[in-house]
């Protein structure tokens, strides 16, 4: 490699309007820790490192001096490498707004409208949308959701923070913006009088007005200096990597003539993640985003070459631009590649990420090739040898990334034609999440028919994700040349293009017979869009097509348009006073802190001096003996201090969970991918990564490794004690009913995927064996105990802190604690400060998740549906032998028998408890009665006893039941499903409702206890402190309701800073949707004493205020601390005698879905959702009500998306956004209800309220029986009828594949154990 230039500083780049210089600007160093660690703008978080959750989102301007404009786009800053910003102004979340200054109206409107639980991706979220409004100020409601797709989150369910986002839109559709006086959205509202009218979460009417005119300018700086300053060639000297940008073609063309293996980056998202996950390593990286000749439009009189520079936004914008220039018949390709550009990748991938990075990169299942290829489009190439044309077809890719071209060439330009008179040209994608999603399988595919013929003069056909190219099916062409375009034709088509397009039952990635059958069902829908545009094109007046196609066969895409929700709560008390908050909307009390960017996560505490950090080493086998540990290698590299192994732990080396021992770091053995084995420290999080890398253990796999739940019910493999629940003599029933039906069902794994990973700092204090602990967990006290017995020191010398999670869920408890145990060893070895945060890969891999179940039953049942004896078996899949719930059901059995076994297998560790199905719900009845006839003759009803002989009233969880088929407009909306699914062939719609009975509080009763410490200060100012932690539940704002009412002072003047051990001790995990009740009755109490020891000053002065008696307390040594308690109910469960009160109340509601499916790809969108939840009185409506969205959503992705793959050997292939999928806001439904019960009572709980958190997890099944109706009717329409298998999660595949079209018929099915699946049915 010859010389280059000297390392040049990176002056050139402004971040929130301030120039910064970066001396050593490594090529490896993204923008997202340069902000974050160099910066200290720590409102850009990191959520997985690759451009999949949107956590990072920035805003990044440029100026153009070749057409004197600046643009903004939006960008995923753990992507974008600190190199590529020369030139270019940053800004991020601090930048628009502060609670300092003043905060920007994006960040005040998705906080007042509720938009921020834990806080954690709403940054992200306000960048998006202000830079949406930054280029267009009044958008539509399809530009805020295409602007919002690359944006995860795990706490709201989305409906609050695009109703915060829709206030900017003025939407065409609705008819306020017609001027029609009775508004649609006020006609389900409409009351008598003002006195009546509904409460609203939030008044819009008061948020902040949209100014453009303030916002940040961009620095005149750069652009005197795009306009003056001469190209040169800037060159970047890091650690490992050398990046050159150059300032011209010829100079370009010579460094990659010089440097054939040295890769061209623009976007980084290919090479990116390469680095990033793969650990591949690129000595020399040449970024031509200067190159002017990269980013020319030339138009020709065929067509326009555009230059491989462009981003894909940018393409996009030129062929939305050009398709109303010229003539229809000209622009079927433009059409079908800005269908696809609209759903590949997010909008801040395809803001970077560029056109000829797109095609070089060679993916297998890449969006545009396909098409590209089937539309005959060829590219522009320079070398030192010259220029020259390529056609992109099936040529131009010769294997698994890798493309004709030679080493030394560099792509220019893509040529794309115009379509011609008779010519179709369509693209097709289906992917596992509608949006921002790797897809599964793609097409292009074109025709072309002779002049006022039906007969194909040409034709072309290319898939992607079916292969490790782009693959071309010139036979299945050839079968459709000069041949008319009819069925018979297409029938012998579809048998070709199957013989063609084999996939060995192995192939990387699976999905095997989904794969092949999308082929069919492409060319399928193909040949309908064929024939509905011939018939627009008016050929069939010259016999193009002698039948019409009928209008039911004809598709249209799945509705998107989101549509206005409701939200409905009761008014408080008119005798409330007005200073109280309790059952009022009060916005989360850190949301604009979270909006802002201001809220101090765990890894947003400044680093400590000489802070080391900590990555973890773990297995890579699974049941194996570990070898050897060879951490030679790791020692040497630079930056590293130490290794920590289990040798180094000075007291106790396991944690117990759940009766079983877990090891913090496997010494002897390893039971499955991903356990600790050991964990390297540093000086940064870089330097231990590539240590951590380096360290190397041997194996010797061990016989018998078990993976399903068949393999361990083979080897009786279990935890002790199986658990069974027995009630009647259950075979003497099932001998007197009418019918019996067996079955079983299946649950899939979930990960919590909490937007912050596992996050925490531990400090040594420096005397007597004292430790800070921050860090992120639901649980401090277990913490605290867990590392004061690991490093042999008493707990009153171990403080654990928690200021705030970025989600949870139930993974930040148990591992959690072991992981705080491992990083206090390297603390107390080094007696330095240690952090440890989990990238999402890592986190994923170590952390576990929710247990996949496999259900089998039996049930008895009368001929008019009613239900008398059932025999019921679940089988957990696990490795720590957690206990399910086995207690919950809506349906009342005389005779029922239950049985849990917990398998131990040797997949990744499971660590939280499942939320399982009522059988009666998951089971289908055969009778002439339909589903919801069989649950409702089934239901409690009347003074109840459940199975384990626990006395309730089910009289609300009828009521919620009926309201919901009232709110919903059950019976018209199933009348309206049945007509809609005899119209339409491919696609159906199916409608569920479903009810949830759920227990609140734990069975283990030591657990349900409560405390507080609440200090009144001199100037009347209190801080409240209790045993919860706040992950967005939104706990904190209720304490402070809580205190507020007590105290009889308005919530402003209570604050809670954090959740520590050494204020409350003790305290137990917040969990169980129990936090409210515990911490609120705790704190309750705390303030009562406070107020009565005031009481003898306001008899006094009743004249005074609240600061004026509390002054005089101080002077008159009243004391102004108090602490309170909460001794909650004493629950147990016998599991010897099968009875118990294992809970105190019950949380109920009802929810009813309806979903529409694509028969033709099992695809699906959620048309409307009503739920309606028994919370008794709720403490806070808006905290409550985005619970229960959250939940839903969560629920929808347990039942119908995220899918946990493993492969063979135990490894987890999902371990991030790309590979795993939990709900986006294109999987909210498009109308989104929420009603809570009214005049509900509960004796139980702090001011008559209930637990929410986890209750209406189950309601997302809802749209899992949706799909499953959907499926029943599409399979009627083949003339399938009675019961049928669809597992869970109910994902495309297994909807496509359950609807058993003629095309999955085609398929043929290996035979199980003729071969080596690519993953395994965990």
């Amino acid at each position: 490699m010859p010389a280059l230039p000297t390392t040049d500083y990176l002056d050139q780049v402004f971040f929130l309007s301030k120039q910064v210089t970066e001396d050593h600007a490594d090529p490896e160093t993204m923008l997202l820790s340069f902000l974050r660690e160099k910066l200290r703008l720590t409102g850009t978080k990191y959520g997985c490192g690759g451009g999949g959750c949107g956590a990072c989102t920035v805003m990044v301007s440029r100026y153009q001096p070749a057409n004197k404009t600046i643009i903004h786009y939006s960008a995923n800053a753990c992507l974008l490498p600190l190199c590529q910003l020369h030139g270019a102004a940053v800004t991020t979340v601090e930048g628009i707004g502060s609670t300092k200054t003043r905060i920007h109206p994006v960040q005040e409107r998705i906080a007042k409208a509720h938009g921020s639980q834990c806080g954690f991706c709403t940054p992200g979220m306000v960048m998006s949308m202000y830079t949406l409004l930054r280029n267009k100020p009044q958008p539509n409601m399809e530009d805020v959701t295409q602007a919002l797709a690359g944006n995860l989150c795990r706490c709201t369910g989305y409906r609050p923070i695009v109703d915060g986002c829709r206030t900017f839109c003025q939407e065409t559709n609705c008819c306020r913006a017609s001027g029609a006086g009775n508004c649609c959205l006020n006609r389900e509202e409409r009351t008598d009088g003002p006195e009546d009218e509904k409460p609203k979460l939030f008044d819009k009417e008061g948020f902040l007005p949209l100014d453009p005119t303030q916002e940040l300018i961009f620095p005149p700086e750069l652009i005197l200096m795009a306009e003056t300053a001469g190209p040169r060639t800037l060159t970047f000297q890091g650690e490992r990597m050398t990046w050159v940008s150059p300032a011209s073609l010829q100079e370009l063309v010579q460094m990659k003539s010089s440097n054939p293996k040295a890769p061209l980056v623009l976007g980084n998202t290919n090479i990116g993640p390469d680095i990033k996950f793969k650990g591949v390593l690129h000595p020399l990286i040449i970024s031509p985003t200067r190159i002017a000749e990269l980013f020319e439009v030339t138009h020709t009189l065929n067509g326009v070459w555009v230059g491989a520079g462009f981003s894909l936004s940018e393409v996009r914008s030129l062929l939305e631009k050009l398709v109303p220039q010229f003539p229809e018949e000209k622009t079927e390709l433009f059409k079908a590649l800005i269908q696809q550009l609209r759903n590949l990748g997010s909008e801040q991938i395809r803001n970077v990420a560029s056109l000829g990075g797109n095609v070089m990169s060679a993916y297998p299942n890449s969006d545009l090739n396909p098409v590209l290829a089937a539309a005959n489009c060829k590219v522009s190439v320079i070398s030192n040898g010259g220029r020259r044309e390529v056609p992109l077809n099936q040529d131009f890719f010769v294997s698994f990334g890798k493309t004709v071209l030679k080493p030394e060439e560099i792509l220019l330009s893509v040529f794309i034609p115009f379509s011609r008179k008779g010519e179709i040209v369509r693209a097709f994608r289906q992917a596992p999440r509608k949006e921002s999603s790797f897809a599964t399988v793609t097409a292009g595919m074109r025709v072309v028919f002779s002049e006022g013929s039906r007969v194909v003069q040409d034709a072309s056909i290319y898939y992607g994700g079916m292969g490790p190219t782009t693959v071309g099916a010139p036979k299945t062409c050839a079968a459709i040349i000069t041949r008319p375009w009819d069925d018979e034709t297409l029938s012998q088509a579809y048998d070709v293009l199957l013989d063609e397009l084999a996939l060995p039952p192995s192939a990387p990635g699976g999905q095997v017979e989904f794969r092949r059958s999308l082929t069919l069902s492409f060319l399928f829908k193909f040949n309908l869009e064929v024939l509905q545009k011939l018939r627009e094109m008016s050929l069939c007046l010259q016999n193009v097509i002698t039948n019409e196609l009928p209008e039911k066969m004809q598709i249209q895409p799945l509705p998107k348009e989101i549509q206005h929700s409701l939200q409905e709560f009761q008014h408080v008390s008119k005798d409330q006073s007005s200073q109280d908050p309790v059952g009022r909307p009060i916005m989360h009390r850190s949301a604009i802190s979270q909006a802002t960017g201001e809220a101090v996560y765990c890894d947003d505490i400044p680093k400590t001096d000489r802070e080391l950090f900590l990555v973890l080493v773990t297995s890579s086998r699974a049941n194996a003996k570990i070898t050897g540990l060879d951490v030679s290698e790791a020692l040497q590299l630079p930056g590293v201090v130490d290794v920590i192994t289990a040798g180094d732990i000075p007291g106790k080396t396991v944690r117990t969970f759940s009766g079983y021992d877990e090891e913090l770091l496997a010494d002897s053995q390893v039971s499955c991918v991903g356990q600790m084995v050991c964990a390297v420290v540093a000086d940064s999080r870089v330097h231990a990564r590539r240590a951590a890398s380096a360290v190397k253990i041997g194996y010797e796999d061990l016989p018998d490794s078990l993976f399903t739940v068949e393999e361990a019910t083979e080897k009786s493999s279990y935890f002790e004690p199986r658990r069974t629940i027995e009630r009647g003599n259950v075979a003497e029933a099932f001998k007197s009913v009418d019918q019996v039906y067996e079955g079983e069902i299946r649950l899939g794994g979930q990960e919590h995927f909490y937007m912050e990973t596992q996050s925490m700092l531990v400090v040594p204090v420096g005397e007597e064996a004292e430790f800070n602990v921050y860090i992120s967990t639901q649980w401090p006290t277990s913490v605290q105990d867990a590392v004061a017995e690991t490093l042999g020191i008493p707990s009153n010398r171990v403080t654990c802190h928690v200021k705030r999670i970025g989600g949870a869920f139930g993974g930040k408890v148990t591992k959690t604690t072991i992981l705080a145990c491992i990083t206090s060893v390297a603390a107390w070895k080094t007696n330095r400060a240690v952090r440890c945060v989990l990238e999402r890969g890592e986190d994923m891999l170590i952390t576990g998740g929710r247990h996949p179940v496999l259900g089998k039953y039996k049930v008895g049942f009368m001929n008019d549906g009613k239900i008398v004896a059932a025999d019921i078996q679940y089988y957990l899949n696990s490795e720590d032998g957690s206990v399910t719930d086995i207690t919950s059901s809506c349906v009342f059995c005389r005779w029922l028998r239950k049985f849990c076994f917990i398998w131990t297998t040797s997949t990744t560790s499971q660590i939280c408890v499942a939320t399982l199905p009522t059988w009666s719900t998951m089971c289908k009845i055969t009778t002439s009665c339909s589903q919801i006839q069989v649950r409702e003759l089934n239901m409690y009803k009347g003074p109840s006893v459940t199975h384990y002989k626990l006395e309730f009233s089910p009289e609300n969880m009828l009521r919620c039941w009926e309201e919901c088929k009232l709110k919903s407009d059950y019976g018209a909306r199933c009348r309206a499903v049945d007509l809609f699914n005899q119209q339409s062939r491919w696609k159906k719609r199916g409608i569920s409702i479903i009810p949830i009975k759920y227990g609140i509080a734990f069975s283990e009763s030591f657990l349900n206890q409560g405390a507080a410490l609440v200090h009144i200060y001199r100037d009347g100012s209190v801080l409240v402190s209790h045993g919860g932690t706040e992950m967005g539940q939104g706990l904190h704002t209720k304490m402070q309701q809580v205190a507020s009412r007590e105290l009889h002072i308005p919530h402003s003047k209570i604050h809670i800073s954090e959740t520590s051990t050494n204020t409350v001790p003790n305290a137990s995990m917040s969990a169980a949707s129990f936090g409210t009740d515990a911490n609120g009755m705790a704190v309750k109490n705390a303030c009562e004493t406070l107020y009565q020891r005031l009481e003898p000053l306001r008899q006094k002065n009743p004249g005074g205020t609240w600061e004026s008696w509390v002054k005089a307390a101080y002077f008159e040594k009243i004391s102004l601390s108090a602490t309170g308690f909460y001794r909650g109910p004493d629950l147990y469960m016998d599991w010897d005698k099968m009875k118990g009160q294992p809970y105190a109340y019950f949380t109920f509601g009802a929810c009813c879905s309806e979903v529409e499916l694509d028969c033709l790809t099992g695809d699906y969108r959620t048309v409307r959702t009503d739920i309606v939840v028994d919370i008794g009185k709720s403490v806070n409506p808006s905290a409550d009500i985005g619970q229960i969205e959250g939940a839903f959503m969560q629920g929808l992705g347990l039942y119908t998306l995220e899918e946990l793959k493993f492969s063979p050997s135990g490894l987890l292939y999902t371990r991030g956004p790309s590979q795993y999928k939990i709900p986006a806001i294109c999987d909210m439904p498009l109308r989104f209800n929420v009603h809570l019960l009214s005049d509900s009572n509960n004796p139980h709980a702090i001011y008559s309220s209930k637990g929410i958190g986890e209750p209406v997890l189950f309601l997302g099944s809802s749209v899992f029986f949706a799909i499953k109706d959907a499926v029943a009717a599409a399979r009627s329409e083949s003339g399938l009828v009675g019961p049928f298998p669809l597992r869970s999660p109910a994902t495309a595949e297994k909807a496509f594949l359950a609807c058993a079209s003629p095309f999955t018929h085609k398929i043929p099915t290996s035979k199980p154990g003729s071969f080596k699946p690519w993953a395994l049915n965990i």
